[in-house]
C-alpha cells in the first residue's frame, strides 16, 4: 500500500541558465499561476463528485496541473525537435528532484485514473477516491507555497 508523501520544503529558486531543459512540446502554455488556479478549481469540483471514480480522475488532474505549475516555472524549452512523449511526472522529477516522492505517488495512479476516465465500474473505492483527493489537496498547497502562490485559503489556516 502506497503511502502519501511527505511535504517537502521550498523549492530552491533557480537562474535561468540553471534551469532543466524540457522539450518544448512538454511544457505548459499557462503560467503557474493559472495552473494553480485551475487545479484548486479541480480540488473543488472533485470535492463535489459523487462518482468514486470521476472523484479520483478529477483530484488527479488537479495534481498533474500542480505539477505543470512546477514545469513551468522551474523548466526551459530545449532546442530541437519533438522527443518521444514523457509523463508529467518523470519530468517534474528531474525539474525538482525534491518533489519525486510525490511524482512517484501520483504516477502509480495513472493508470487507475485512466481506467476510471474510461467510465470502468468499480475501478476505485470510496476512500481510495477520498485519499487520492487529500493527497491532491495536499500537494497542490505543497506547489504553492514552493512556488510563493500560496492560496489564501491556506494562509489562513496556517496562521489560525
Amino acid at each position: 500500500m502506497r503511502t502519501t508523501p511527505i511535504p517537502t520544503g521550498p523549492l530552491r529558486p533557480v537562474a535561468l541558465a540553471d534551469k532543466p531543459l524540457v522539450p518544448a512540446h512538454a511544457l505548459p502554455h499557462r503560467t503557474p499561476a493559472e495552473l494553480l488556479v485551475l487545479a484548486r478549481s479541480g480540488l473543488v469540483e472533485a470535492d463535489e463528485q459523487r462518482v468514486d471514480g470521476l472523484r479520483y480522475a478529477t483530484a488527479h488532474l488537479a495534481a498533474l496541473r500542480a505539477a505543470a505549475a512546477v514545469l513551468a516555472a522551474r523548466a526551459r524549452p530545449a532546442p530541437g525537435r519533438r522527443g518521444r512523449l514523457t509523463s508529467v511526472w518523470v519530468l517534474l522529477t528531474l525539474v525538482a528532484p525534491e518533489l519525486s516522492e510525490w511524482a512517484e505517488y501520483f504516477a502509480a495512479s495513472a493508470a487507475k485514473r485512466a481506467a476510471a476516465e474510461a467510465g470502468i465500474p468499480r475501478v476505485v473505492t470510496p476512500r481510495q477516491a477520498d485519499d487520492l483527493l487529500r493527497a491532491a489537496e495536499t500537494f497542490v498547497s505543497v506547489v504553492e507555497l514552493a512556488l510563493g502562490l500560496a492560496h489564501p485559503s491556506l494562509l489562513d489556516e496556517l496562521v489560525a
